[in-house]
Formats: structure tokens, C-alpha cells, sequence
């Protein structure tokens, strides 16, 4: 029985806890100062629960709907500096991921861009393709699925 106790503690990485380690635990929770921190932190944690009610928490919100993607995509950067590496990114992206770029446009200080895409056989699926990927870089504020207004 020990050899295989062995094979399994060498497989497994386990090791038996010798009787100092034991000791320790012990007079680690014999300790009036380790009670008294473990105390406050808890009540620092009812009062962090007391401070926010759940009406008071906001959900995220989904602004653009899967319906309402007609192929048309406007995103507004955190910082202007980076509008080409983003669009050159997005182009990177919906290249690989077979979607087809009809226009693409920015505004002249950087800050918002265009994309209006092809639309395919399942807007909806494309839809969320393009809505994961917008929501996950840093680099975009925010993105609507919408036209510019033509002036």
C-alpha cells in the first residue's frame, strides 16, 4: 500500500503536513488578533452590502439590437490617435471572419468611424459576430448599429 500511496502523492504533487505546520494552524487560529481581523473584515463587508440595495445596482444595458443591424456599423474612439489601427484591425478581423466591407469612412478629427458592410444569409448571427468583437477592444467607446446622417 505505500508504494502506490507514494506513485499517487508523486502524481498528484501531495505532500503530508508534518506536525509543526499543524501546530501553527493552530495557534494561527488561537490568536485573539486573527479573530478581531477576521471580524472587521466582515462587518466591512455588511456594511458594503447595506451601502448598495439591489434596486440601486444598474444591469448593463444592450443599446444595439440584433434586429437592428442593417450592415451598418458607427463606433466612437476613447482616443483619435488610434483610428487607424482600429480600422485596420476591424479590416483585419471581418476579412478573416469572410465579412465584405462596402465603405468605410472617419471623421476628420478620428474620433468616429463608419463601417457598412455586405449584408449575408444571417444578419442576426453576423450581427453578434461584429458586436463581440466592437465590444471587447479597448481602444472603442461605444458603437451603435446605424447610419451616419447624411447632411
Amino acid at each position: 500500500m505505500s508504494k502506490f500511496k507514494n506513485k499517487a502523492k508523486e502524481f498528484f504533487g501531495l505532500r503530508e503536513q508534518d506536525n509543526k505546520s499543524i501546530e501553527d494552524l493552530q495557534s494561527l487560529i488561537n490568536d485573539p488578533n486573527t479573530l478581531s481581523n477576521l471580524q472587521a473584515i466582515n462587518t466591512e463587508l455588511g456594511k458594503t452590502k447595506e451601502m448598495l440595495g439591489e434596486d440601486e445596482l444598474e444591469e448593463a444595458q444592450l443599446v444595439n439590437n440584433i434586429t437592428d443591424y442593417q450592415g451598418h456599423v458607427m463606433y466612437r474612439l476613447r482616443d483619435p490617435q488610434e483610428a487607424k489601427m482600429v480600422a485596420k484591425d476591424i479590416m483585419q478581423w471581418t476579412n478573416k471572419k469572410g465579412f465584405t466591407i462596402i465603405k468605410h469612412d472617419r471623421s476628420k478629427t478620428g474620433l468616429t468611424g463608419y463601417f457598412y458592410f455586405r449584408l449575408g444569409e444571417d444578419p442576426g448571427t453576423e450581427s453578434q459576430r461584429i458586436q463581440g468583437y466592437l465590444s471587447q477592444m479597448p481602444e472603442i467607446e461605444k458603437f451603435v448599429f446605424r447610419a451616419p446622417r447624411t447632411q
